[in-house]
């Protein structure tokens, strides 16, 4: 099969920094690829994954700040892919609502993958689009939702990419955006109830530069809290390898949390708060604990080397995290899909975009 990833267009794939869906899309090309399938990622000419690029914007794009200039580049970047797509992909797979109404004019079967958590908004304006197959990426956020087609497939990563560390140095970890409902506050309360040293790093968004400068930097003395700024693939193997554990004090319902499994890909278990995802992905006692509070993740934290176990953590992500198995389940949905379409004959394969595709 020949299958369309589209994504935004402001972050290259895969992100040298953040970038979830990104990071997803990477991992998901890849493992199509072993599998034997085409994939074309649409993304932005930054892009460097060995599979076929296509891009109208030459350039990433981050952060951005919001701005209507914006969601009219994704906008355009989004049926630009989706009509050069049309011509030459047995399935298109978006991974934003901006391409939802374009299924209305193409018989090429439609996969969305729901990444955000759930907004009535959007799950109104989904239900318009019944004929389209939805993944959501746990079964919390599927639960929230009631599209007709609709499944599961939790994320995975390519664990080659992450370093096994048996051996474990002093300290925590947060790592992730810098904003309240990542909880970096929380952390380091932990931190301190502990008395445990916390390396943060991540993303400070303009949007909550005010939560940085009031929240977390007061905190920030360059020895018990660091702050590392943002994390490319080499300081997330550093740090969360060498890291006690991964604190993941979440203050909202997460979608799916891959930070999580990337800790758990060096053999770094997690200590979180229960929310969304988090007890789908947090193995009890294997993986990690989902804690109740900011003081009992303070007492694993005291007690982890009573219970930690990183062989076992890596071989966790192994069994359930593995690029290989996403990309499979995938690739079996993808066959699903097509099966009342047969290739589409009925389209003119002749058209083409108006605007010319850059390969790379």
């Amino acid at each position: 099969m020949r299958i369309a990833l589209i994504a935004p267009p402001f972050i290259q794939i895969p992100p040298k920094r953040y970038g979830g869906t990104e990071l997803f899309l990477a991992s998901l090309a890849l493992g199509l690829k072993k599998l034997g399938h085409e994939a074309v990622v649409y993304g932005n000419g930054e892009s460097e994954i060995p599979v076929e690029v296509r891009w109208l914007y030459p350039i990433a794009q981050w952060p951005i700040k919001g701005e209507f200039s914006e969601t009219l580049k994704e906008m355009n970047h989004t049926a630009w892919a989706i009509k050069d797509a049309t011509a030459s992909c047995d399935v298109i797979h978006i991974n934003n609502a901006f391409g939802l109404p374009h299924s209305r004019f193409t018989k090429v079967p439609f996969l969305y993958t729901v990444h955000h958590e759930h907004d009535p908004a959007l799950s109104n304006f989904y239900s318009h689009y019944p004929d389209v197959h939805y993944v959501t990426i746990s079964n919390f956020q599927r639960s929230r939702e009631n599209m007709p087609h609709l499944r599961t497939i939790h994320h995975g990563i390519d664990l080659s990419r992450y370093h096994f560390q048996d051996r474990k140095q002093t300290y925590l970890t947060f790592l992730g955006r810098l904003a309240p409902m990542k909880g970096a506050h929380l952390a380091i309360a932990v931190a301190k109830r502990a008395g445990i040293p916390l390396k943060i790093a991540g993303e400070i968004q303009p949007i909550f530069r005010d939560y940085y400068e009031n929240e977390i930097q007061p905190h920030i003395d360059g020895k018990f809290i660091e702050y590392l700024g943002e994390a490319d693939l080499a300081l997330k193997n550093e740090v969360l390898g060498n890291s006690l554990a991964l604190l993941f004090p979440i203050q909202w319902n997460e979608p799916f949390g891959l930070v999580m499994i990337e800790a758990m890909a060096c053999g770094t278990s997690v200590l979180a708060l229960a929310g969304g995802s988090v007890s789908e992905v947090v193995r009890e006692g294997l993986s990690g604990y989902v804690c109740r509070s900011v003081n009992e993740m303070a007492g694993y934290a005291r007690d982890i080397e009573t219970w930690i176990r990183p062989a076992a953590v890596r071989h966790y992500a192994e069994r359930h995290f593995s690029m290989e198995r996403m990309a499979a389940e995938y690739a079996k949905l993808y066959a699903e899909i097509c099966q009342p379409v047969a290739l589409h004959p009925e389209l003119d394969l002749s058209a083409a975009s108006s605007q010319e595709p850059f390969a790379a």
